[in-house]
C-alpha cells in the first residue's frame, strides 16, 4: 500500500528556481533514505502558491526525512503537510502537520 505526504504552500517569488532547487533536495533525501519518491509539484501560474507530492510505503517515513529540509525553506514557513495513510482518493485515515 503506498502513503503519501502532501505539502500546500505559500510561494510568491518572482522565480521558480528555489522550488526547483528544494525539490532536488527532496528526491535525492527521499531516494538516499530508501523510504519512497518524490512524485512532482503543481505551481500556480503566477507563482503565489503550490503543492509538493511525495510518497512511500510509510508517510511517517518520508516525513521524517523532508521534514528538516521542508523547514530550512523559508518560502515554507506557513507551510501544511498532509500524511495520507492509504491510497489517495478513499476514506483513509490522515494527519495535517503545519510547519512553523
Amino acid at each position: 500500500m503506498e502513503q503519501a505526504v502532501i505539502v500546500k504552500f505559500s510561494y510568491g517569488l518572482d522565480s521558480i528556481k528555489e522550488i526547483f532547487d528544494l525539490e532536488d533536495l527532496l528526491e535525492s533525501a527521499i531516494e538516499s533514505a530508501g523510504v519512497g519518491g518524490f512524485d512532482g509539484d503543481e505551481i500556480a501560474v503566477d507563482l503565489s502558491d503550490g503543492y509538493l507530492y511525495m510518497y512511500g510505503p510509510d508517510a511517517n517515513a518520508v516525513y521524517a526525512v523532508v521534514e528538516p529540509i521542508l523547514k530550512s525553506a523559508s518560502f515554507m514557513k506557513s507551510a501544511q503537510v498532509t500524511l495520507v495513510y492509504g491510497e489517495l482518493g478513499g476514506d483513509v485515515p490522515r494527519k495535517i502537520v503545519h510547519l512553523s
